[in-house]
């Protein structure tokens, strides 16, 4: 399989609410189960190949289309679902409300070539924790399922920049104002998610405000409870729909 797969970005990468499966000293006790979702057989098989060389890392099914990709689910419980967005009978956006209702423990990478907002807005709405081009190199593939698996969110550079800029203009586009007071951040608690809606991940933001990478952890954990949220990315929509934070 050919590498036609940029770089992924991991701006977005912090531990969300469900951290990984790893023994006493941080190594992961079993392998990555993996289920590949695609429309193309080609496409699946290529993966497959890929994955296949890394050994922390199975492949436990594969699914044609959405629907298929539920049943899959339910029957394996893997623990990362790598799914196209558009595909047959049902699509992966609308699948992937699905998986996380059977499979509540399973973390969704659409991978697709799909660059538009919308669907990357939707499938941040519908579960996803990651969201990657299907221009990244096959090699990042294995990293960004490790980085999912490990509690991180993963999204391509050129979708983090589209994702910032749909921030915006919904900001722009309502004049509403909250009716319910949104749950009070700290100072610090602001600074370290301005940080995240920048783009920083965990190490680059506890250099920036000089403290631990594990107190940079522990500030998005109380960010996302206080907020009642599951991922990062959730945090920084939150943030921007209620004006907590602006970027320029």
């Amino acid at each position: 399989m050919a590498d036609s797969f940029g770089p992924v970005h991991d701006g977005f990468g912090v531990e969300d609410a469900d951290g990984p499966d790893t023994d006493a000293g941080g190594s992961r006790k079993e392998p990555i189960r993996v289920l590949v979702v695609d429309d193309h057989a080609l496409f699946r098989r290529g993966l497959e190949i890929v994955l296949a060389q890394e050994e922390d890392i199975q492949v436990v099914g594969e699914a044609g289309d959405g629907a298929e990709a539920v049943d899959k689910a339910a029957d394996l419980l893997p623990d990362i679902v790598l799914m196209d967005v558009r595909m047959p009978k049902r699509g992966g956006i609308e699948a992937c409300t699905s998986i996380k209702e059977v499979a509540p423990s399973a973390k969704i990478i659409m991978l697709t070539i799909s660059d538009e907002e919308a669907d990357l807005y939707d499938a941040i709405k519908a579960g996803a924790t990651g969201y990657l081009l299907k221009e990244i190199s096959t090699d990042e593939v294995a990293t960004a399922i490790r980085a999912v698996a490990d509690g991180q969110s993963q999204i391509s550079p050129s979708m983090a920049s589209k994702l910032l800029t749909e921030f915006k203009s919904m900001i722009q586009r309502t004049d509403e104002r909250r009716l319910v007071p949104a749950p009070r951040l700290t100072d610090r608690e602001l600074e370290v998610l301005k940080l995240v809606a920048t783009g920083m991940n965990n190490r680059d933001i506890a250099k920036e405000l000089f403290i631990s990478e594990n107190t940079v952890k522990n500030h998005v954990r109380n960010i996302l409870e206080k907020l009642q949220l599951h991922s990062r990315m959730e945090a920084v929509v939150y943030a921007m729909r209620e004006k907590i934070l602006e970027i320029r």
